[in-house]
């Protein structure tokens, strides 16, 4: 799935007030943290994730890693924080065409 610029321009608005609802400390990418952002996509298709690193190059590494293990595309990554979006199989948010 690839978004479109108004896809995403749509997102970031939903995401926009949401606050962080998975947290990345300095164990990084555990199994745990994995496990919990695959239910948590499942449950609420956009995610904001907080990532707790000062470096820049290890946050993209992180952002990325979230992505490909769990199919979800980036939407936006500003900083610490990066919102992240997939599909459930209920489909609660319509994305516009």
């Amino acid at each position: 799935m690839s978004l479109n610029r108004k896809q995403t321009s749509y997102l970031r608005g939903l995401a926009h007030p949401m606050p962080p609802i998975v947290s990345i400390g300095g164990s990084g990418l555990t199994d745990a943290v994995l496990s919990e952002l695959e239910s948590t996509l499942e449950h609420h298709e956009l995610l904001k994730i907080k990532i707790a690193t000062d470096n820049r190059d290890l946050r993209k590494k992180f952002v990325q890693d979230i992505c490909s293990s769990t199919s979800a595309e980036l939407v936006q990554q500003i900083g610490k924080t990066a919102v992240i979006f997939r599909p459930s199989e209920k489909h609660k948010i319509k994305l516009p065409a």
